[in-house]
């Protein structure tokens, strides 16, 4: 803010200059006088470079000099300088006579705190013709009006287009595009997705909503959450996002509503591939007996797959599960690959190595997993962990888990300690591990104590544990 502050009178003092200046000295003269050289020559301009400037942009001949510097400094204010100033000056010579420059500069130095990026101040004025670059406060006030935070805008501001999203739109055309968006969480998408502002309402924003609102069943709260999770998903053309369930429709077998839930649970499936990724994984979950239904519900818990690349990720999965046991094409390969994309490939090797390291064989694991196939994603440092206490602790084998492999799945303090603690001083440590973990909390808090009398004390404990 200090250095905010410090700007007001350079910036007054620039524009008394501009507003003020009564002797005008036209660049022309000074041309002639080779005056003119020097000031260019500083900017990077030779002779050469400076009478073309001159020659194929009239205004700057008649312009005044000090009106011309007077632009240079407001420039350099913001952060255009040297080799940048240089090429915005080459690409864009209105720049040093335009009349809108001024204001503009003016508000991004005292409204904005001068903290719009330099980089995108060069290609609002390289890009756009000076008029339309009139009004630019009033549309980014109108966005502070319309609820994007003063904190936030920006940040707003420096991740569009500035000037497909303010400059080439009118008032009108912004407030509506706010307004439609409003309908599902507007504000908060812009802010986290400041480039949707810089598509046409009618065009592109409208049909790629709308697009999303049909697959829901019309459900504009459902479509709100999806664009929430990913407001990039509106950057994606309807040929494109069409083309990816239509696909689902008619390859996979799914419904809308199927579809739709896929895109609430990983609404980046839009990004991957439809011919490299989309179409082959489903595919190979048709190769291994899955119905569509049962696609469907593969999708929805496991829905990176779709997305993870093969040469780099997947077939190293795959060698991996064959090693242990499984067979192409089953149910139960298909299972094993949907628990194997939600880990790395290099944890998964590490659970193996782990299990293999505790005495049990691939024909363990393959029945372990084929039981509870969430074994393979589990990190491999809490599943040490858990087979410590198992062995350690409790005194069991570590063959138990052949039967109750989704003892490795509980909570190992608040679920596995905790319950085996209470349950060690009523019935001793001979229960089975399934019922000490798989029974709910109020089964287990009712069940009665049969054996040994609760120590005083205890009992409280459980309850406010429970």
């Amino acid at each position: 803010m200090s250095s905010f502050h410090s700007q007001r009178p350079f910036v007054k003092h620039v524009m008394h200059i501009m507003l003020s200046y009564t002797f005008p000295c036209s660049l022309l003269f000074l041309f002639v006088s080779g005056l003119i050289d020097s000031f260019f020559a500083e900017m990077g301009f030779n002779e050469k470079e400076t009478g073309l400037l001159l020659e194929q942009n009239p205004a700057l001949k008649s312009a005044s000099f000090d009106s011309i510097r007077a632009h240079v400094l407001l420039l350099e204010s913001v952060g255009i300088k040297g080799v940048e100033l240089y090429h915005l000056i080459d690409k864009s010579p209105d720049v040093l006579t335009a009349k809108e420059i001024v204001p503009l500069i003016h508000f991004v130095l005292n409204d904005l705190e001068g903290k719009v990026e330099p980089a995108q101040l060069r290609r609002l004025l390289i890009a756009t013709v000076p008029r339309f670059l009139a009004g630019f406060d009033e549309k980014v006030k109108l966005l502070i009006k319309r609820g994007i935070p003063q904190e936030k805008i920006v940040h707003v501001l420096n991740n569009v287009n500035l000037t497909k999203a303010l400059s080439l739109k009118s008032i009108e055309e912004i407030e509506k595009t706010v307004t439609y968006l409003s309908r599902f969480g507007g504000v908060d998408i812009i802010v986290r997705r400041p480039m949707i502002l810089n598509f046409d309402l009618d065009t592109q924003l409208i049909p790629r909503v709308e697009l999303l609102k049909e697959i829901s069943g019309g459900d504009e709260d459902a479509t709100g959450i999806v664009l929430h999770k990913l407001p990039a998903i509106l950057s994606y053309s309807v040929k494109h996002t069409g083309g990816h369930v239509e696909l689902l429709r008619s390859f996979a077998g799914l419904t809308d509503p199927q579809i739709f839930k896929i895109f609430s649970v990983f609404p980046n499936v839009v990004s991957a591939s439809k011919e490299r990724k989309l179409r082959p994984r489903i595919e190979f979950l048709k190769q291994c007996g899955l119905s569509s239904d049962e696609i469907f519900k593969f999708l929805t818990k496991a829905p990176v797959f779709l997305g993870l690349s093969f040469e780099d990720n997947l077939v190293h999965k795959l060698v991996v599960l064959v090693k242990i046991g499984y067979e192409n094409g089953t149910k139960e390969l298909a299972a094993a690959m949907g628990a194997a994309s939600r880990t790395s490939c290099e944890n998964l090797q590490n659970v193996i190595g782990l299990f293999l390291s505790y005495g049990l064989t691939y024909a363990d694991i393959l029945a372990m997993s084929k039981k509870h196939p969430q074994i393979l994603q589990y990190k491999c440092g809490a599943l040490e962990e858990k087979l410590e206490f198992l062995i350690e602790e409790m005194g069991r084998e570590v063959r138990e888990l052949l039967s109750f492999p989704a003892f490795l799945g509980y909570n190992l303090d608040e679920r596995i300690k905790h319950r085996y603690e209470v349950k060690k001083l009523t019935t001793g440590e001979g229960m089975s591990i399934n019922k000490l973990l798989s029974v709910s909390d109020d089964r287990f808090l009712n069940q009665k104590q049969k054996k040994k009398p609760i120590p005083e004390g205890q009992s409280e404990r459980m309850m406010k544990v429970g």
